[in-house]
């Protein structure tokens, strides 16, 4: 039988890549010049320091963009709330992977509520999916494509 497997995976050398390509463009924009503001990686995490809250937002948007470009998916950022320690603002960005319960279980119920003719079957962080027919696979890939949850999926393991 036909199966696959949904999965949420993010390549952090791409995120790195997206992170030093996002601090060369921080030294060449005019409006951060004398402005104390910085991307860092460190352990899968991504730290944003400026001397400002909204400077913040845009070392985010710039971040995001970046991530776009290198083919990671920007809604896997985790924006935590910025702190304040004195005249520098920081905020964490950490990356989600995997699917998590609560969305797994969203994922299944979409499944069946559209009455496609798969099993789905939850194996920690992922989901596999399995079917008698080729097409019932791929209609559950359009399906999952075209929902707008919290993260991107990957399909793989497709196996006839």
């Amino acid at each position: 039988m036909p199966s696959f497997d949904i999965v949420s995976e993010i390549d952090m050398a791409e995120v790195k890549n997206a992170i030093d390509n996002a601090n060369r463009e921080l030294d060449t924009r005019f409006d951060f010049r004398g402005v104390k503001a910085s991307f860092s990686f460190v352990k899968d995490v991504a730290k944003l320091t400026a001397e400002h809250d909204s400077q913040l937002r845009q070392l985010a948007d710039m971040l995001r963009v970046h991530l776009i470009k290198r083919g990671v998916d920007a809604r896997a950022m985790d924006l935590e709330s910025p702190s304040s320690s004195g005249k520098t603002w920081t905020q964490t960005v950490k990356f989600k992977e995997g699917v998590d319960q609560p969305t797994s279980k969203k994922l299944v119920k979409l499944i069946k509520d559209n009455k496609m003719k798969v099993q789905v079957a939850i194996q920690g962080e992922q989901l596999r999916v399995t079917g008698k027919k080729r097409d019932d696979l791929q209609a559950v890939m359009t399906l999952v494509k075209g929902t707008e949850l919290e993260q991107g999926f990957q399909f793989n393991n497709f196996r006839d």
